[in-house]
């Protein structure tokens, strides 16, 4: 899931990730955070300043392989904070 927020200023863009325990132990929610945040890192110069994404982990991230997690992802930031 993901939440974007968008205001008038040219800040750079923000990022927050959501990954709650029912996505699986502390090592999964930091494999899963660490994940979301490369992917994130990757799409930077496409998401428009001002930007405040905020990406919630659903527990079937913990089993998907980091291309699926990264089309979905890239998929929900194309379609609602690109530039």
């Amino acid at each position: 899931m993901t939440y974007v927020g968008v205001s008038d200023e040219s800040t750079a863009p923000r990022f927050g990730f959501i990954v709650s325990r029912q996505v699986g132990s502390a090592v999964t929610r930091n494999t899963i955070r660490r994940r979301l945040k490369a992917v994130c890192a990757e799409a930077l110069p496409t998401i428009r300043g001002g930007a405040s994404v905020v990406i919630r982990a659903l527990p079937s991230a913990a089993t998907a392989d980091y291309a699926t997690l990264r089309a979905d992802v890239v998929r929900c930031l194309e379609r609602k904070a690109s530039a």
